[in-house]
Parts: C-alpha cells; structure tokens; sequence
C-alpha cells in the first residue's frame, strides 16, 4: 500500500521471513494431527509481535493497525493457523488488557503474555449467544472484594492450552450489564472442556472454558461494572479488520499457488493458463483480491488515524471482513478448480488454504450478521422496520 511507512514494511518483511522459515515447514504436519505450535509464540514475542498494538511505555511495541494487519497477512499466506491463534492472543487479549486494563493489571499480565510465555485468549461466544453476544449468561456475583463467577464459553480460539483469558460476564440485570474479568486458567473451579475437532484452521486450537464458581479478584475485573459493552464492541470492529488480514494472505498465497501452476501445467501441448477459462478465474481472483486489499488496508489506516467512530467504525470495519472472507473462501475454491485433481489432494496447500478461509466467513461475526450491521448504517430504522412492525 502506498501509505506503508519504511517502519511497517521492515515489519512486513520480518513477519514474512519469519512466517516462511519458522511456521512453512511444520504447518502441513500440524493441521494433519491437529496439533498447534506453541513454540512459534516465543519467536513472536522475541520480535515484538505479541505485543504489537500495546504502547512503549507499557513494554509493547507501539504499533497500530496497518502494522497489524499486515503481521496478519503475511502469517497466514503460509500459516493461516498461527495467525488465527496469534490473532486471539495479540488482539482479543494483549491489545484489551493495553487498551482498557490498569497500570496494575497491565504490570502482572503484560510481560508474560508479550514474551509468549504466557497463552492468551478472549471468553465472548457462548452455547447459545454466539452472533447475539449480549444474550450471554455467564454470570459474576459481587461478593465482597472479589466476584464469583459461573457459566461457560465457547468457540474460543487458544481455548485448550490457554493461560490467561479476557472474560465477559453479566454482572447486572439488563442485557448490556456486562463486565469483563482477567481470568488465569488456574484459578481453582476454571477448567477446559474438549478441543474441538475442524474442517480447518486444524492448527489453531479451539474448545471451551467452563467456570464453576471461580473467585476472581475485584481487582482483576476491567473498567467499571456493567460499562464493558462500548469497549467490547470496539475491539471488536478492530478484530475484523485485523481479521481481515488472514482472508488477504490466504487469497495471495492460493492466486500465487494456482498462477504458478498456469504457467507449468500443460494440457493440449500448452501451458494450461493460455486457456480463457483458466485465465478468466486467476484475473478476477487477482483484482478481487486487490480490491479487498485496498478496503481492509483503509479501514485499519482510518481507524489509526482516529476517524472511525461509533456506528461508522462498525460499518467499514463489517465491509471489509464481509467481503474479503467471501473472497478469500472463493479464491480458495477457484485456485482448487484450477490445479483439478491435485488441488483436491494435499500435495499443495490449496486445499487447506480453502478449507481455513471458511471459518473467516463465520468468526468474528458471520456474513449474515455483518450484513445486518452495514443495512442498520445504511438505512437506519428503516432497515428495523419489519421486525419491529412498522
């Protein structure tokens, strides 16, 4: 992107270096068995990574969205994995307890979870209140200095192996009485239900945290009681957009993939990408691509600009995970079309490239849900109308 500072493209270059020589090798192993390479993280956090939003003075890197996102990108062109989980810990946990967390709080959980010590995660999702987040009903009941708390979560990327997790939890009784709440996974009565076997993003680790009257510290709750709502709706439009990084790497690497192969593959005595066809699906591939580029990269440069607010942040941050995860998913299907029988079989990364941009159009808010977001901005109450019965 033209706006990329000599900063943010030696960092574009380090994490690709990185993504090329530590996560290459050992992804196509990892998302066979299902394991997850835990080891990648304490790289990360020798370069800086894992603390890249957080500021200087609290030991980070001080670094913003476009810097991000590009770390995104260029981790999940070769490891769309790691860059879910590293997505979880650096955004959904390090960037909260940075942005929203005390001098205190940020003193004893920071430097673990920014060296990779320490695994971190976000509790939102629950068994019955995935898009409608404030339907929760995990609950935390003051009692004296600390807060008992009760229920369960799920879909939680890092989950299985996590130690430290970013919570949200009722703690009143309107439906935007949430709070948040550091929560160490050895807490006595915190524990992890079962790791959840996937179609992709096999290398990430995802399952449950279950709660059974575990006493937290009032100290470790985040910002008043019941005022977390508008911080968590925040981070939230900033996940989609960082996101929207990994759709990005995933369509790059799979349109390199299925170009190179063009040029190889010969049917007829030529090369298949003299055919129209083949040539028709690798040019919108590539412009499609472009286009989301251009999208994800200005809404992560207007948001560190500090021109996103409210309602307007929700929308550019919606459009641009809407339609890079559609494209990426596509892109994957497309690239899988053209290497024919090898690209359904694992002798190249398409296949898993495919089957991982899929969860992107489902995590983190599913098209359905975005598209209601970008309506509402649109339209206002109109777009309200019907359901209210106007």
């Amino acid at each position: 992107m033209w706006f990329l500072t000599d900063e943010q493209r030696m960092l574009q270059e380090t994490v690709r270096s990185f993504a090329r020589t530590e996560l290459g090798p050992k992804i196509e192993h990892l998302d066979e068995i299902e394991g997850f390479n835990r080891e990648s993280f304490y790289k990360m956090g020798q370069l800086g990574l894992l603390g890249i939003t957080v500021k200087e003075e609290d030991g980070g890197t001080g670094l913003d969205a476009v810097s991000a996102t590009l770390a995104m990108e260029e981790m999940a062109a070769v490891d769309a994995s790691t860059a879910l989980s590293y997505l979880a810990h650096s955004i959904l946990c390090v960037n909260q307890i940075g942005v929203n967390g005390t001098k205190a709080q940020k003193e004893k959980y920071l430097p673990k979870l920014m060296s990779g010590e320490h695994l971190g995660g976000m509790g939102m999702s629950e068994p019955g209140a995935g898009s409608d987040a404030l339907g929760m009903q995990t609950r935390a009941e003051k009692k004296a200095d600390s807060y008992l708390i009760n229920g369960s979560k799920t879909w939680i990327t890092n989950g299985p192996g996590g130690d430290i997790f970013y919570v949200y939890a009722k703690t009143g009784p309107n439906k935007r009485d949430l709070s948040t709440f550091i929560m160490d996974s050895t807490m006595p009565g915190f524990t992890t239900g079962k790791k959840f076997k996937k179609m992709g993003m096999r290398a990430s680790p995802t399952g449950e945290l279950w709660f059974t009257d575990v006493s937290v510290p009032a100290a470790n709750r985040v910002g008043e009681e019941n005022q977390s709502v508008r911080a968590m709706m925040k981070n939230l439009d900033l996940e989609r957009i960082t996101i929207s990084g990994i759709s990005l790497g995933i369509a790059r690497a799979c349109i390199e993939t299925a170009t190179q192969y063009s040029k190889e593959r010969k049917q007829f005595d030529k090369p298949i990408g003299a055919f129209q066809q083949i040539q028709e699906r690798l040019t919108e591939a590539a412009a499609w691509y472009e286009a989301c580029r251009a999208l994800t990269y200005q809404a992560a440069k207007t948001w560190d600009l500090g021109l996103m607010v409210g309602k307007e942040a929700s929308m550019m941050a919606a459009k641009a995970k809407l339609q890079s995860a559609q494209m990426a998913t596509q892109v994957g299907l497309d690239a899988i079309q053209i290497l024919g029988g090898y690209g359904y079989t694992r002798e190249f990364p398409v296949e898993r490239a495919m089957r991982d941009a899929k969860l992107i159009e489902i995590g983190a808010g599913t098209n359905e849900i975005l598209r209601v977001v970008i309506a509402r901005q649109m339209l206002g109450e109109v777009a309200d109308a019907l359901t209210s019965g106007k």
